[in-house]
């Protein structure tokens, strides 16, 4: 499958340059800075979140995990994880468990932790479980410009 169309079509539209590379398929983003042989605290993954009758994207390091308590108090009310079906279905052009880190081009909410605001370099996964996508922490910055971050894992 490669990069889904609307990453690819954000990237592009934000000006912002990205390498895309090929992997072995991986059940994680743990995994796959593993195998792609990237710092995982670099690598990006959104986790989707159920907040106030609708979703919420958080987007943190793959060596770390969300603290719903955290990402609660940023955004103002109670937070849960959704399911991957609920998920699914918020990025109809990602493969399932792909979950993209973008919010904006899938008009979904999202907050970022700052652990991702330190690398000079940041990868994700470009929409299925074989695809590696590497911006610059300018980049990556640009692309995250305005949405709420903080603290928001453990």
């Amino acid at each position: 499958m490669g990069i889904a169309l609307t990453m690819q079509e954000y990237l592009e539209d934000n000006h912002v340059p990205y390498e895309v590379a090929k992997h072995n398929k991986t059940g994680s983003s743990a995994m796959t800075a593993q195998v792609s042989h990237v710092p995982g605290a670099s690598l990006a993954k959104g986790v989707v979140l159920k907040w106030d009758g609708s979703y919420l994207l958080a987007v943190v390091p793959a060596t770390r995990h969300v603290d719903l308590g955290k990402v609660g108090r940023i955004v103002g009310e109670r937070v849960q994880l959704a399911s991957e079906e609920e998920a699914s279905a918020l990025f109809p052009d990602c493969d399932t468990g792909a979950v993209p880190i973008f919010g904006a081009p899938y008009r979904v909410a999202c907050v970022i932790d700052d652990g991702l605001e330190r690398h000079g370099d940041v990868y994700f996964e470009g929409g299925d479980h074989r695809t590696l996508v590497h911006v610059s922490g300018d980049g990556f910055n640009r692309l995250m410009y305005g949405m709420p971050h903080g603290h928001i894992s453990d």
